[in-house]
């Protein structure tokens, strides 16, 4: 299975492509979609839109695993960060390429078995479960490996198969 790990933003875009076959994970690609602060925001999630389908193309992903939207203060920010995750999932839509959704809670939980794990456990976990020599330039980018990899970790569970069945995810 090749996961697409995506952690949403309007400035960085991190991604990370991984492929999980027989408990094994091989990392396909990694990096960032950046957009500059002084263009247009328009022009920014347009920029967004077309280098996610070229990610897209590329990688030729089974799923796209997606951090699930969650703010506590700046109201502007949210609604940035939603169009920007709304073009994102076009995207991915577009190419008819399944959507899965995890909050903070269950990417922590699935890389380090604990929900509570700080940024820097799970972003070592995330390297030694890669097999990676380094982390990436930016946090996004450590983000949405731990994405896909919190994907390959909820597929196969038995609440995953039963809300499927369901219909609900």
């Amino acid at each position: 299975m090749v996961v697409l790990g995506i952690d949403p933003g309007y400035a960085i875009v991190g991604y990370g492509g991984i492929e999980f076959y027989n408990n094994k994970y091989h990392t396909l690609g990694y990096g960032a979609i950046l957009t500059e602060a002084d263009r247009n925001f328009d022009a920014r999630l347009e920029s967004i839109f077309n280098e996610m389908n070229e990610i897209i193309d590329k990688c030729k992903p089974d799923v796209m695993a997606i951090e699930k939207l969650y703010f506590q203060n700046n109201q502007k920010t949210a609604i940035d960060v939603a169009q920007a995750r709304g073009v994102i999932l076009l995207s991915a839509r577009l190419k008819s390429v399944p959507i899965f959704e995890y909050t903070p809670l269950q990417v922590k939980t699935a890389v380090t078995g604990y929900g509570k794990a700080q940024k820097e456990q799970v972003m070592e976990m995330t390297k030694r479960l890669l097999k990676l020599e380094q982390m990436p330039k930016y946090d996004d980018t450590a983000d949405a490996l731990a994405i896909a990899i919190c994907h390959t970790q909820a597929n196969g569970s038995p609440l995953r198969e039963f809300l499927s069945r369901k219909g609900l995810k």
